[in-house]
């Protein structure tokens, strides 16, 4: 009997020992992230990017024209980014941007992203994402027709990795129909026209909305360009001149406040169908501007008047807000002071999900998660718009740090002092931080190629 009884004991202390064992290995197979609870951890990413909207539009960053409840915010409670820096016109940011690539590698014609380009929309549907793409597309090479072959195909943004879209400017110019009342836009192959109580922003919106509720289950990726803030300077359906349709077409840059608010309710809207759907937490909202403002509108700050600069390679020019908000890694507000280019968000979404991938920048997803990061002690700008002669004139390069700018002509500015870029600093009469600095500058300008 006694020996019965100890074969039992040592069978039960056996069994203790197996089912501790087991709970070791699961506990490192997840943490390989060989499970699948672990491959669902990816979160949902939207990005949206404001046409024409530099920093100084939002409140959070020192505006006091403007109200932006909802994107101050988002900022409150995510990561403000103080310095990002944007090419200076739509059309090079955006392939900056869906690429990962500096302008001298793949900018061809204005309002053209060649069908040979990779872009995060491919790159993210390989990752098994459902993808979408909604406002403003203009890649097309409208402008070019008669050198663009396809210029004409609707199935480009499917081509560019986008599975679904509702956009405006794909086969069609503005010339053909506007984006604010009566909008002309192309939905997943089908050309729509909107009646004169219809408003664009709403069309793209309702879309991206309807996009979340149906990918609710899966991992989706959200490519939301607006066409707000863009001119033609009219009103919103929440303006009080929106009720006489004669007015709604009416130009004056005093509607451009409304604009900046429609665009904060739209953002508004979104990130609430998200937390209503259980989706908030997991989900990364990354807010933009691919330019700087347009230069008809000055708005006060905090600081100072700043006037639009869009086109210009000033700060005013391409300094855009850039606002990411993730509860599920983002637990705290803050803000950083360091340099982002339009360059690094390719290589952020490629960290997200775990490609490795080619482009000309670096990652910023450790700022995100609270990995390490190291700054980037410059930004690169290659600017060849290739548009038209008023904004030709400001074809440049330039490399700059957060306080110094060097473009490649050699002019020289000190930022701190003098963000207007109004004096030249004399080479004969810099300290030595200066000279160290121009040097710094002056290497990085000689990794890339000068103009043909």
């Amino acid at each position: 009997m006694a020996t019965i009884l100890a074969f039992q004991s040592v069978n039960a202390y056996a069994k203790k020992r197996m089912v501790f064992v087991l709970f070791i290995l699961i506990q490192a197979v997840s943490a390989f992230g060989f499970t699948k609870e672990k491959t669902l951890e990816k979160p949902n990413v939207i990005l949206i990017m404001a046409d024409d909207m530099g920093f100084e539009c939002l409140s959070t960053y020192g505006s006091t024209e403007y109200r932006t409840p909802v994107l101050d915010s988002l900022a409150a409670h995510g990561i403000r980014f103080e310095n990002c820096v944007s090419q200076p016109l739509c059309s090079p940011s955006r392939l900056k941007l869906m690429t990962g690539m500096y302008n001298y590698r793949n900018y061809e014609h204005f309002g053209y992203l060649n069908p040979n380009q990779y872009t995060f929309g491919n790159l993210m549907q390989e990752a098994g994402y459902a993808t979408c793409i909604a406002g403003k597309w203009q890649l097309n090479g409208l402008s070019n027709k008669d050198i663009v072959p396809t210029w004409h195909d609707n199935r480009m943004p499917n081509h560019f990795g986008f599975g679904e879209y509702c956009l405006w400017q794909l086969t069609k110019s503005g010339a053909e129909g506007e984006r604010y009342a009566a909008p002309l836009f192309e939905k997943n192959g089908e050309l729509i026209q909107g009646s004169e109580d219809q408003y664009g922003p709403d069309f793209f919106s309702d879309f991206v909305i309807d996009f979340i509720e149906r990918k609710k289950d899966e991992r989706f990726f959200i490519y939301y360009p607006m066409v707000l803030v863009h001119d033609p300077f009219v009103p919103t359906p929440d303006s009080p001149d929106w009720k006489n349709a004669g007015d709604r077409y009416k130009k004056d840059t005093a509607y451009f406040k409304d604009m900046v608010a429609y665009t904060d309710k739209i953002v508004g809207k979104i990130t609430r169908k998200l937390k209503d759907l259980g989706l908030d937490k997991n989900t990364l909202v990354i807010f933009t501007g691919d330019n700087g403002t347009h230069p008809t509108i000055s708005t006060s700050t905090s600081q100072r008047i700043i006037k639009g600069g869009k086109g210009n390679t000033t700060d005013a020019g391409t300094h855009v807000p850039l606002i990411t908000y993730w509860p599920d890694q983002i637990r705290q507000g803050r803000s950083f002071a360091g340099l982002i280019e339009f360059s690094d968000f390719f290589p952020t979404f490629a960290e997200i999900v775990n490609r490795k991938i080619k482009t000309d920048s670096k990652s910023f997803y450790p700022l995100l998660t609270g990995g390490k990061y190291q700054p980037r002690s410059t930004a690169f700008v290659h600017y060849d718009p290739r548009w038209s002669p008023n904004v030709n004139q400001y074809r440049n390069q330039f490399v700059r740090s957060l306080d110094y700018k060097l473009y490649q002509d050699g002019k020289f500015y000190g930022l701190k002092e003098d963000i207007l870029e109004s004096r030249l600093l004399d080479r004969e009469k810099l300290s030595r931080q200066e000279s160290s600095v121009l040097l710094d500058l002056q290497k990085e300008m000689d990794l890339h190629p000068k103009w043909r």
